[in-house]
C-alpha cells in the first residue's frame, strides 16, 4: 500500500495535462481578444461603407 501511495505522489502525468490545458486556455483567450479587436474595426469599416452608399 505504501508503494502505491509513493508512486501516486511521484506521478506527474496529471500535472502535464493541466499545464497543457492552461496553455490552450491562454491561446484561446489571445485568439478571442484578437478577433474581437479586428471585428470592431471591420464593423466600423462596413458602417462607413454602408453610409457612403446611401
Amino acid at each position: 500500500m505504501k508503494t502505491l501511495i509513493v508512486g501516486f505522489l511521484h506521478d506527474e502525468s496529471g500535472a502535464t495535462a493541466i499545464e497543457y490545458a492552461l496553455i490552450a486556455t491562454g491561446i484561446a483567450i489571445a485568439i478571442i481578444a484578437a478577433v474581437n479587436g479586428v471585428g470592431s474595426k471591420l464593423s466600423g469599416t462596413f458602417n462607413s461603407i454602408s453610409s457612403s452608399l446611401k
